[in-house]
């Protein structure tokens, strides 16, 4: 047990120190909930901003208001109403929306600088009133119309952290109350993001309560982890009842298809919520992608070591044979890996044999990534690959996953069902148990 916690340790350094090395000098966008930023622990979220900073990575932040602007508003007497979600206000709230957008960012700025960051905050965003729709007057209420993408970017680079109250400017200098969710979005998109991030004062996505397509990865407690485009759309349609629940997965669909890689929503409430999510392969939140995130391809010769390591608990529990780093080499054609974000993290085998059958082999699984189904997925890849080959068969040969060979529809055979040639290779003091599947059928 004490190596399992030493190797995963060594393999969480190596997975973040791969990310820093890809995020160096990559943008990326924070919106963050008013109710982070009122918690006491709002510092450890600060400093772990900073870090990201420190290390390369350029940071732009959108910092909620929405509680510091009911506050205020309720406590000068200044009536105010939410229809579709957006707050209608009368031209004498303007100042007092103003005041409490700016006091909540002038608060992340002071945070910022007791970690040593520069930080500034600008009126980069140019809005327009939403004005009457449906009868309903929206009054000092906004839309963005458009950032001012080289200033912002100017600030980036000379290393400063541009900070984005929720308010926008006419072109005649009319103030107006925009969305922290959608100024969220459209800078991502404008200044061309990596990433995205929505810190939220809520629990993660859970499967519980949703319809969930199968394709979709549910997480151990039910976590929705991640989500393809096609997923999202696919989700939406079984869960069309549930559209104020998913507004920020329908902003982030947005923003993917508006460039973002990856948009990522967080309980910013969990301490390291935002380390973990940005430099681990698994997160703590919910991601929706445009980019290829994980998936299976063929192994290379610098994948060898890696495969030799995810292998390794699985051959000193007696469930895969010990495999030589020359073997693997040679047999390198015959090997798939499963990757996420370029790091390996299982692996497995067709060898073929006279008789027009193979053998699926070393199937071994990050035991962190279970949860995605990733082995079922590498013998649905191996098995069409074998009838694209023309193949009638394909059998496997185990001591301890029996029961999970039946669920993948093999059939329990005995060693007659094997080629010649493993006949004479079959090590009958392991007594491994034989699992055949037809092809095709």
């Amino acid at each position: 047990m004490e190596n399992d916690a030493v190797r995963e340790h060594v393999e969480t350094i190596r997975e973040a120190f791969s990310y820093l090395r890809r995020f160096r000098g990559k943008t990326f966008v924070v919106r963050i909930d008013s109710a982070i930023i009122a918690d006491p622990l709002f510092s450890v979220v600060v400093k772990d901003l900073s870090l990201m900073h420190e290390a390369g990575i350029h940071i732009a932040i959108i910092p909620g208001a929405k509680e510091r602007i009911d506050d205020v508003l309720t406590t000068y007497g200044v009536p105010w109403r939410v229809v579709n979600g957006i707050r209608i206000a009368g031209e004498d709230a303007i100042p007092f929306i103003k005041m409490a957008a700016f006091d909540v960012s002038n608060r992340v700025m002071t945070m910022l600088s007791a970690n040593g960051i520069t930080a500034v905050i600008g009126n980069w965003v140019r809005a327009r009133g939403i004005g009457v729709i449906d009868g309903v007057d929206y009054q000092c209420a906004g839309i963005v119309e458009s950032v001012r993408v080289d200033t912002v970017r100017k600030v980036m680079d000379d290393g400063v952290i541009p900070i984005f109250p929720c308010i926008g400017w006419s072109s005649i200098g009319t103030p107006y109350n925009i969305s922290s969710n959608e100024l969220a979005v459209v800078v991502a998109t404008t200044l061309g993001a990596e990433k995205l991030y929505f810190l939220t004062a809520r629990d993660a996505y859970n499967a519980e309560g949703f319809v969930v397509p199968e394709t979709v990865p549910v997480a151990p407690g039910g976590r929705l982890a991640n989500f393809s485009l096609p997923d999202l759309d696919s989700f939406f349609a079984l869960n069309p009842a549930r559209s104020a629940d998913i507004e920020l997965l329908q902003r982030a669909r947005r923003a993917c298809v508006g460039g973002v890689e990856r948009v990522h929503i967080l309980d910013g409430r969990d301490e390291g919520a935002l380390l973990q999510e940005t430099f681990s392969n698994l997160g703590s939140g919910t991601m929706v992608y445009s980019n290829r995130y994980g998936g299976i391809r063929p192994m290379h010769l610098k994948d060898v070591s890696d495969v030799l390591r995810i292998m390794q608990p699985f051959v000193e529990r007696g469930i895969l044979l010990p495999r030589t780093e020359a073997q693997l080499e040679r047999a390198c054609q015959d090997f798939i890996v499963f990757e996420v974000d370029d790091s390996v993290h299982a692996c497995a085998a067709l060898h073929e044999f006279p008789g027009r059958t193979a053998e699926i082999a070393g199937i071994a699984v990050d035991e962190q990534f279970l949860h995605l189904g990733v082995g079922p997925k590498l013998v649905d890849f191996l098995c069409e690959r074998a009838q694209k080959k023309g193949l009638e068969s394909v059998f496997a040969l185990t001591t301890q996953t029996a029961d999970w060979f039946l669920k993948l529809g093999f059939a329990e055979a005995d060693i007659a069902a094997l080629p010649e040639k493993k006949r004479l290779i079959y090590n009958m003091q392991r007594r491994s148990r034989i699992f055949v599947k037809r092809l095709g059928a």
